[in-house]
C-alpha cells in the first residue's frame, strides 16, 4: 500500500533542496525542510494518540508552520480540518462537537477560551502562533526529522470543510484523498504549471482556494510559493518581480488597480492571474487587461467538488464566464424540481459529477441524499446557463448565498441572530454589490409595533456571536417586507432596491 495524496504532493520531495516557500522576512524553506517540520508535527499527533481517521481541527493563523500541520495530518493518516480564524466560540464549540475532532490547534492567544470548550468534548489542545511558536511546534522540536508515512487508500478521507446550511447548521463536507489529487492533476495540467513557477500566494488557508487549489498545484507541480500572511498590496507589488502567476479573489485586483504602483512593467514577466471564489465584474477584467495586458483567468468551484470549470489558458478567456467544465468533470443545467436538463441557455440548477465531488456530508445522510444524487450528480444551489459556445454563466444561487471577499454568508445564520434583537419583527438579510468584496451583507429590519431597534447594540450581538465577514455592513428599518402572493420575503424585490447602497 502507498499514501497516494502524501506520495504525490509531499514524499516524492524526500532529500530536495530545492525552494518550496519564501517567506515575507526573507527566509526560504525547502522542500526537504518543509517534509522534516511535517515529519515532527505528525509525531506529536500521533504520539498524542491520534489514529488514521480521527480528526484534527485547526484555527491558527496562515504561516509555514500551519501549512506544514496539514501535511503532517495527511502523512499520519488523520483528517485535517482547518476553520475560519475569524470563527467565534459559539461556532468553534459546534465544529468540534460535530466533527468528533480528537484535536484542535488553536492561536495562543485563543487558548483561554477554547480550552474549557475542548475540555468538556474531550478535546486535545495544542497552540500554534502565527510566528511558528506555541506548545505544537515546541513539542515537534523534540520529535525526530522523519515519520513513517501511514498507508491510506485514494478512497480514505483526507479533510472536512465546513460550509454553511441554509438553515444555519454548518455541513461537514468529507474529501477524499482522489478528490483532492485528481483535482490538482487536472488543474496542474490546464494551468500549465511546473518546476519553474513561484506562485505568489496571499489566500487563507483555511479553505478550498489557498489550501487545496493553490497548494496543491504547486506542490504537485515541483514550484515554489511566496506566503504571505495576507492580502497586503505593500508586499504584493514588493514580491511581485520574483513571481510567475498569482491566485485571488476579486478583491486582490480591485485593490491593485487601486495602487498607481501596479504597473504594466511590474507584471509583464507573469504568467497567469487567477480569480474566483466570487464572481469577477466585467469592468474589472477591461481594467485589468488595459492596465497590465494580462486577461484574468476565472473559474468555478466550491468546497463540496473543488474545481469544475476554468476558462480556458489558450482561447478566450471570456469575462462574465467561467469557461468550460474540466476535464473529466460532467456538468449539466437542469430544472431544479424536475431534474431535467433545460435546453441550451436557459438558465437552470447546475450539477456536477466527476473524481472531485466529495463523498458527502458528514452524519448528515439526509443532507447527502438531498443534494447528492444516486447517479453521482452533486446538485450544487447554483443557477446557471450554459451558451452557444459552450461557455458556463453562473447567474445567481438558489438559496440566496451571499459571497463576500471570497467568503460563503448564507443569511438564515445572520436572520436567526437579528430577528432575536429586541425591538426586532423580523428581517431578511441579502448580498447586494460592493466595489471592493464583490457582494457584502445588508440586514433589513421590521421593528415591532411601537418599537425602534438600538441599531448600535445590534451591531454589537453580531460582534459576539459572529464571524467578522458576515457582520452585516448595513442596516436599514422598513415598514414591512415585500412579499409575493405565498408570503414568501421577496429578496429579490429588496436586492434590486438597495443595489446602489454601495456604489
Amino acid at each position: 500500500m502507498a499514501n497516494p495524496l502524501y506520495d504525490a504532493l509531499f514524499g516524492k520531495y524526500a532529500g530536495e533542496a530545492s525552494p518550496f516557500l519564501y517567506l515575507p522576512d526573507g527566509t526560504v524553506i525547502s522542500h526537504a525542510g518543509f517534509l522534516e517540520m511535517a515529519a515532527r508535527i505528525a509525531g506529536v499527533i500521533t504520539g498524542a494518540g491520534l489514529k488514521p481517521g480521527d480528526r484534527l481541527a485547526a484555527q491558527v493563523e496562515k504561516s509555514a508552520e500551519a501549512l506544514a500541520l496539514y501535511a503532517a495530518c495527511v502523512q499520519a493518516g488523520v483528517i485535517f480540518l482547518p476553520l475560519n480564524t475569524a470563527y467565534t466560540a459559539d461556532e468553534l464549540t459546534y465544529f468540534i462537537d460535530n466533527s468528533g475532532a480528537a484535536m484542535i490547534v488553536c492561536d495562543p492567544g485563543k487558548l483561554e477560551m477554547l480550552a474549557p470548550i475542548a475540555e468538556r468534548l474531550g478535546c486535545q489542545v495544542e497552540t500554534l502562533g502565527a510566528d511558528g511558536g506555541g506548545s505544537l511546534m515546541e513539542k515537534a522540536a523534540e520529535m525526530p526529522g522523519e515519520f513513517a508515512t501511514v498507508d491510506r487508500e485514494g478512497g480514505d478521507l483526507a479533510a472536512f470543510l465546513y460550509t454553511s446550511g441554509t438553515t444555519g447548521r454548518s455541513k461537514g463536507a468529507m474529501l477524499t484523498q482522489d478528490n483532492l489529487l485528481s483535482n490538482a492533476r487536472t488543474l496542474t495540467e490546464c494551468w500549465r504549471f511546473s518546476d519553474k513557477d513561484v506562485l505568489l500566494h496571499a489566500l487563507p488557508i483555511f479553505h478550498t482556494h489557498g489550501l487545496f487549489v493553490a497548494t496543491n498545484i504547486v506542490l504537485l507541480s515541483g514550484g515554489a510559493m511566496i506566503f504571505l500572511p495576507k492580502l497586503d498590496i505593500d508586499r504584493m507589488v514588493e514580491w511581485m518581480p520574483k513571481a510567475t502567476a498569482m491566485m485571488g479573489v476579486p478583491t486582490f485586483y480591485t485593490r491593485l488597480l487601486d495602487d498607481e504602483r501596479f504597473t504594466r512593467e511590474l507584471a509583464e514577466h507573469m504568467r497567469l492571474f487567477v480569480s474566483g471564489s466570487a464572481p469577477l465584474l466585467a469592468e474589472t477584467h477591461e481594467r485589468f487587461e488595459k492596465r497590465t495586458g494580462h486577461r484574468i483567468l476565472e473559474r468555478y468551484g466550491m468546497t463540496e467538488t473543488n474545481m469544475n470549470t476554468s476558462n480556458p489558458y489558450d482561447g478566450e478567456r471570456r469575462a462574465g464566464t467561467v469557461g468550460f467544465p474540466l476535464p473529466g468533470v460532467e456538468l449539466k443545467v437542469c430544472d431544479p424540481e424536475s431534474g431535467e436538463e433545460v435546453p441550451q441557455g436557459e438558465v437552470g440548477m447546475v450539477e456536477v459529477r466527476g473524481p472531485n465531488v466529495f463523498k458527502g456530508y458528514w452524519q448528515m445522510p439526509e443532507k447527502t441524499a438531498a443534494e447528492l444524487r444516486e447517479d453521482g450528480f452533486f446538485i450544487t444551489g447554483d443557477l446557471g446557463k450554459i451558451d452557444e459556445d459552450g461557455y458556463v454563466h453562473i447567474v445567481g444561487r438558489d438559496k440566496d448565498l451571499i459571497i463576500s471577499g471570497g467568503y460563503n454568508i448564507y443569511p438564515k445564520e445572520i436572520e436567526l441572530l437579528l430577528d432575536e434583537q429586541p425591538g426586532v419583527l423580523e428581517s431578511a438579510v441579502i448580498g447586494v454589490p460592493h466595489p471592493d468584496f464583490g457582494e457584502t451583507v445588508v440586514g433589513v429590519l421590521v421593528a415591532e409595533a411601537g418599537e425602534r431597534p438600538d441599531l448600535g447594540a445590534i451591531e454589537a450581538a453580531a460582534q459576539q456571536s459572529l464571524a467578522r465577514f458576515k457582520h452585516p455592513r448595513k442596516l436599514v428599518v422598513v415598514d414591512s417586507l415585500p412579499r409575493n402572493t405565498m408570503g414568501k420575503v421577496q429578496k429579490n424585490v429588496l436586492r434590486e432596491e438597495y443595489k446602489h447602497l454601495f456604489a
